[in-house]
């Protein structure tokens, strides 16, 4: 993991999304009058004939984006989590999930490091609300290199997606020559002490407790779990026999989300004690995006804590 080097997922998206439609002539990109925070501008200054900014309407835009797919187009829609996957739902569920279309829903700004945008901007249900749809593909990447191969990654599948993007700038974690499977996680390190099961922004702060555990002589290993549907059961329950205490972490409520979905797989599999650390079925507050992952104890502290805890 590179701490001097630090990307927001959500740049990464704006670079690919461009370097994938010099490729892709059939990509077209929506966007709901937040295309200099999502990004998207990138795309938008280079291929404005393909681009469409609906304005401060996401139910419409999703609803459009349908529509352009059945025509062969392959649509990205861009905007905050919060109201890309709460004000559209309902034409994400209808429009896009039940005809099974082609609509990739590229959500930026989620979780609890949205920061001082606070409680209304905070989206901390997503994950749960786009696991439950049927034919969606789920997926929260940890780094720049992860969110790069994601980006093209879902428009080689034919059905809708949902990947969630970040804010808050976090450190490079894969080099260029990491492979990356969608539904399958990535295991870091052979600990047996503990597995830690992260995505997104936690992958960082799973590694950090890695780190410092390593050196009071306990060694843990860490999962990034980018696919949060279809979910990784066979590394799942692999690990939950091979370690002896399992922890799952999430910028997201602690119900419905990564470790819900974890634990739907161990009970059905393999019957073990999980430990979830995220939001604790509350609203987000308006603060630092630091100081929030410090407040609602989605830290490497915290981790490090339960790891040490009989």
């Amino acid at each position: 993991m590179n701490e001097n080097k630090k990307i927001a997922t959500r740049q990464s998206y704006g670079e690919t999304l461009a370097e994938l439609g010099r490729k892709n002539k059939q990509i077209v990109v929506f966007d709901a009058d937040l295309s200099n925070a999502t990004k998207t501008s990138i795309f938008a200054k280079e291929f404005p004939e393909r681009f469409f900014d609906m304005g401060i309407a996401e139910a419409d835009m999703v609803s459009t984006a349908a529509g352009m797919s059945t025509f062969g187009k392959i649509p990205y829609v861009s905007t905050f989590a919060v109201f890309a996957a709460g004000r559209a739902y309902d034409q994400i569920r209808n429009s896009v999930c039940y005809p099974n279309l082609n609509v990739k829903i590229c959500a930026t700004h989620a979780g609890i490091t949205v920061g001082e945008d606070g409680a209304t901007h905070q989206m901390l249900e997503d994950l749960g609300m786009m696991r439950g749809l049927p034919n969606m593909t789920v997926i929260s990447t940890s780094d720049d290199t992860q969110t790069r191969w994601a980006v093209e990654e879902i428009s080689k599948i034919n059905g809708p997606a949902y990947l969630r993007l970040c804010r808050l700038a976090t450190p490079v974690i894969y080099d260029e020559t990491q492979k990356f499977e969608i539904g399958k996680a990535v295991q870091i390190g052979e600990g047996t002490d503990a597995c830690v099961f992260a995505t997104g922004v936690t992958v960082a702060q799973s590694l950090k407790a890695k780190e410092e555990l390593e050196k009071q002589g306990i060694n843990i290993r860490v999962v990034d779990v980018h696919t949060i549907k279809p979910i990784d059961k066979e590394m799942i329950i692999k690990c939950a026999k091979e370690t002896r205490k399992l922890i799952s972490i999430e910028d997201h409520n602690v119900i419905g989300g990564l470790g819900t979905a974890i634990a739907d797989v161990l009970t059905e599999n393999y019957p073990a004690k999980l430990t979830k650390i995220g939001i604790n079925d509350t609203f987000g507050k308006s603060g630092k995006a630091e100081e929030l992952l410090q407040y609602y104890g989605v830290t490497a502290e915290n981790i490090m804590k339960i790891v040490k805890e009989n």
